[in-house]
């Protein structure tokens, strides 16, 4: 008996080895600028939290870079939406691939930047990517989003976070399930993923509790 289905890489095989990405003009819709809105809130508070967390893991202070963060963050944005792309921020994903490897210089993150944007021309390396198996994928993910909750945890401690208060371990307590658990409030057209209602959440949980503490 097999352990299981051997990786399909005919996809791999009949793809082309370069290709141009399909680029989008940019439409600009009243609409749609409304929706992004909150978003500017959810990258802002994302960025803030990653690099919380980078300081708790190389213990360097870092909050003197936070405003090169936020800019880069913004160009960044304008850069992919002049090509009709997403919004863009630092990513989970990265900061804990920092965690596993330990590894922090800013050269070698640079040098894998540059390889990633080469490499996405290549549609047959993205075929190869695509053949990695799901379960394969799903417990990196797994790997990855855990080490990113453990540095959060080690920012409370390091803060001194009292959880003998409700009020902080109820909002750390919903925060943290809504933003691993990947939860999502849908409004129309408009989604908020998880780390939006984490975002969201934790703002309205303490606002709401602190206003009850004090009455």
């Amino acid at each position: 008996m097999g352990l299981g289905k051997p990786v399909d890489l005919s996809g791999v095989a009949n793809a082309a080895w370069f290709g141009l990405p399909t680029f989008h003009s940019p439409v600009f819709d009243a609409n749609a600028m409304l929706l992004i809105v909150p978003v500017v809130i959810i990258l802002v508070a994302e960025n803030l939290g990653h690099i919380k967390a980078v300081t708790a893991m190389t213990g360097k202070n870092l909050d003197q870079y936070m405003g090169r963060a936020f800019i880069g963050d913004g160009v960044a944005t304008m850069v992919s939406g002049a090509a009709g792309g997403t919004g863009v921020t630092t990513y989970a994903e990265n900061i804990g691939v920092m965690a596993a490897t330990r590894i922090y210089s800013t050269a070698v993150f640079m040098v894998a930047a540059i390889l990633a944007v080469l490499l996405g021309f290549s549609p047959k390396f993205g075929a190869l990517i695509q053949a990695i198996p799901l379960p394969v994928m799903g417990g990196v993910s797994i790997v990855v989003f855990g080490l990113i909750a453990i540095a959060g945890a080690k920012i409370w401690v390091d803060n001194k976070v009292d959880f003998s208060d409700t009020k902080n371990l109820i909002v750390a307590a919903i925060t943290l399930i809504l933003g691993t658990g990947e939860f999502t409030l849908k409004f129309g057209d408009f989604a908020l993923g998880g780390i939006g209602c984490a975002t969201f959440g934790a703002i309205l949980l303490y606002a709401l509790l602190s206003r009850a503490k004090t009455h």
